[in-house]
């Protein structure tokens, strides 16, 4: 090891370092061979240096990925160790190198962050078993050249349009969260620690280094563990759990130990075992297996932060910025500068995750369960973001970007297109008159109201706030951002939407024992009504944020309309409480609900009687409806909200607000894509919400529709089903046939 830190640190050409490493490697080993093959971007491993067989054979001799040994230890990121090579069903004779009269094999991966860059391999004449300390010593010098590889040390002895693993375009089917495409340069959100000191001076020394850091890394999990907001909660729990037994796991220990006792330092030996830890449960099919190298890389990532810190790389010049991570907080992502981002790539991630709820709102595209993103991107690699069909494109070759420029371009001309229409009334060709109103529930989001045109806020998500904050917001804080809200409304209406947490919005600092089924179960309304402290607080906070204005209230997940008598009586306490102080009360105060429960639906006379107006949030009312969790991808693709029994269970509602003149407005995702929403509007609906950048489509769809005719299409379809041909195929033809961009 001392040798080959001396060849590192010589001034010599790349082949020439090359082949005295691996002579070095046959005269330490006293084997007769050691050969070095370099994984291409075209899937091939090539020849990069021999001691011991034909010269002549080096950048000639060839293996495709999974072909013979070599191209097998490629594939499945193993050693292999064979006493008799060739009989082993996967060897495969090269002429060329004149290799046939060695029996005994030893090779291993060289790998760098789990992915395998070549393969290491040194035989004998004789029939052996190489020791395990060999196999070991092997390994610990594959990491080293893995080093010189991703550093570029191989550059000049590629042939001209031959190019290395390391560089070749990868994509990636992933899930699509946020729509948008983004093109740009990788930031990774916790970039790897680049190990760069990697052979040790003094053994024990790093022995006693890496023992000091596993003690800080222990006790911080217990600090965790021991916290009071977290002792509680099952998952977060379980997680913490299993970085214990990572942490205190003697095998790891015992690996990392045995690194550092082969010549390299204590952060060289973490990155080692950890890169081959991560290439072996890689090819494990057990999916629990699989997701707890999430935990370990984890582990072994704070274990080298502990070490030497975080890489030096600054990224912060970057203004087009498509940041990969396995999973990030809401907060986290508001840390970067907006405009810097482009897109966001996640490894976990789903639709309710809270960042992607704030991505969406930023108007960033997201793909999520893009395994293997992390660990195959490097800092500043090329990058596009398809938040349309969900693909991730890295490293792209000239032709796919040339592709997604176009992709872009057209995007462009299409938004130019609808902000020509920003001042045209969103009134169909038969004078009807839709409002259309936005989404929000972040102060970001406010200047997308006069961008947008919008003509108020249909529903702020007043829980966003207290997602991305870390502790619970304060009255004070809370006020401060709902008289922002309506300062930025300038007199356009506002309705707030009373916290909705519970369910797949956990808040950290708010204690909730762990359930089944959360989305059925303790949760918004139900929540608040048994925390009245929570929900008084929220309520005076918009109560005296309104001043002389009007306020529209809206409560969440209404099962029954004794709940919504609750809510008020507490509304009216807090307005005897403020009046007996002075405060100016709102001008104008309107109580709203959201039907999101089927059993609403059985009481709508009684809920129209006890509230001014009411909201659909068609994305629950849905999934409650049709029993499809959204975020299954099983079965969300499997029922049309599109639908005539779903519309038929619209149209009862819109048609008891009718019955007691209570203004009803849909603000589900429905709303936001322009042949549901031409379906509503043909229902009935005169008033639905959505995010900002759904407006521009939508409002062109409006001004080309003849609201009057498609509703006549509309009544016959819901009252009889016709065989064959679904609500969505009947409102596509009719689209089509009227050139309603849809």
């Amino acid at each position: 090891m001392r040798r080959i830190r001396e060849l590192m640190a010589e001034r010599l050409d790349p082949q020439t370092r090359l082949d005295q490493i691996v002579r070095l490697i046959a005269q330490n080993m006293v084997a007769e061979v050691c050969s070095l093959y370099v994984l291409r971007a075209d899937a091939v491993l090539e020849l990069y240096a021999t001691e011991g067989l034909n010269p002549g054979s080096v950048h000639l001799a060839q293996l495709r990925l999974g072909e013979g040994l070599v191209g097998t230890i490629a594939a499945t990121a193993r050693p292999l160790n064979l006493s008799d090579a060739q009989k082993h069903p996967a060897f495969t004779y090269l002429p060329e190198t004149g290799e046939e009269i060695f029996n005994s094999f030893l090779g291993v991966p060289v790998l760098r962050a789990g992915r395998t860059l070549g393969v290491l391999v040194v035989q004998n004449k004789s029939a052996r078993v190489y020791r395990d300390e060999e196999s070991e010593a092997l390994e610990t010098v594959a990491m080293v050249v893995a080093e010189m590889i991703a550093a570029g040390g191989l550059e000049g002895l590629t042939r001209p349009g031959v190019a290395l693993d390391l560089t070749r375009p990868v994509s990636f089917e992933g899930v699509a969260l946020s729509e948008g495409i983004g093109i740009g340069r990788v930031v990774l959100h916790e970039p790897r620690v680049v190990v760069t000191n990697l052979f040790n001076e003094n053994a024990e020394v790093e022995v006693d280094r890496l023992g000091e850091a596993l003690g800080f890394l222990r006790v911080s999990i217990e600090d965790m563990l021991a916290r009071r907001d977290i002792a509680g909660e099952g998952e977060h729990r379980a997680v913490l759990e299993a970085y214990r037994m990572f942490a205190h796991d003697r095998g790891w220990v015992r690996r990392l130990e045995e690194a550092v006792r082969n010549g390299l330092t204590a952060e060289a030996a973490v990155e080692k075992v950890q890169s081959d830890m991560r290439a072996r449960m890689m090819h494990l099919t057990d999916p629990y297996i699989r997701e707890r190298l999430h935990d370990f890389d984890d582990l072994a990532n704070r274990l080298l932060r502990q070490l030497i810190g975080r890489g030096e790389d600054d990224l912060s010049e970057l203004t087009d910025a498509v940041v990969v991570a396995r999973q990030m907080g809401a907060a986290e992502l508001l840390d970067y500068r907006r405009g810097q981002i482009r897109g966001l790539v996640l490894e976990e991630g789903a639709a309710t995750s809270h960042v992607v709820i704030v991505a969406r709102a930023l108007g960033v595209p997201v793909v999520g369960q893009v395994k293997g993103a992390v660990s195959m991107s490097e800092n500043r690699d090329a990058i596009i973001v398809d938040g349309e069909d969900g693909s991730v494109h890295l490293r792209p070759p000239q032709e796919i970007e040339a592709l997604f420029a176009d992709k872009v371009r057209f995007r462009a001309e299409r938004q130019q297109r609808y902000r020509s229409l920003r001042d045209v009334p969103s009134r169909t060709k038969d004078g009807v008159d839709i409002h259309l109103q936005m989404n929000a529930g972040l102060l970001v989001d406010l200047p997308q109201l006069d961008e947008s045109a919008a003509e108020g806020i249909g529903l702020f998500r007043t829980e966003l706030q207290f997602m991305v904050a870390s502790t619970m917001p304060r009255a004070s804080d809370q006020e401060r951002l709902y008289s922002a809200v309506l300062d930025a409304a300038a007199g356009r209406p506002v309705t707030f939407r009373t916290l909705d947490v519970g369910g797949d919005k956990v808040l950290p600092y708010l204690s909730q024992a762990s359930e089944e089924n959360p989305a059925l179960g303790y949760r918004a309304l139900r929540l608040a009504l048994d925390r009245p402290g929570l929900m008084r607080t929220q309520l005076r906070a918009l109560l005296k944020a309104a001043s002389g204005r009007e306020l529209r209230v809206m409560f969440p997940m209404v099962t029954d309309v004794s709940e919504v008598r609750r809510a008020r009586e507490l509304i009216d306490r807090e307005l005897t409480h403020l009046g007996r102080f002075g405060y100016t009360l709102p001008r104008d105060l309107k109580i709203g609900a959201m039907i999101e429960v089927p059993a609403l639906l059985f009481q709508l006379d009684a809920l129209m009687a006890s509230l001014d107006f009411v909201s659909v949030g068609s994305n629950d009312l849905f999934q409650f409806f049709s029993a499809v969790d959204r975020g299954n991808t099983r079965v969300a693709g499997r029922f049309d909200d599109l639908s005539a029994p779903f519309f038929r269970a619209l149209k009862m509602i819109l048609d008891a607000g009718n019955r007691h003149a209570v203004p009803v407005t849909l603000c589900g995702e429905m709303a936001g894509r322009p042949l549901s929403a031409m379906a509503l509007i043909g229902l009935g609906f005169r008033s639905i919400s959505m995010a900002p950048p759904s407006i521009g489509p939508v409002k062109a769809m409006i001004v080309a529709l003849d609201a009057g005719r498609l509703t006549e299409v509309m009544d016959e379809h819901l009252l009889e089903a016709r065989p064959g041909r679904t609500l969505r195929q009947q409102l596509m033809d009719f689209a089509k046939a009227h050139a309603i961009p849809y």
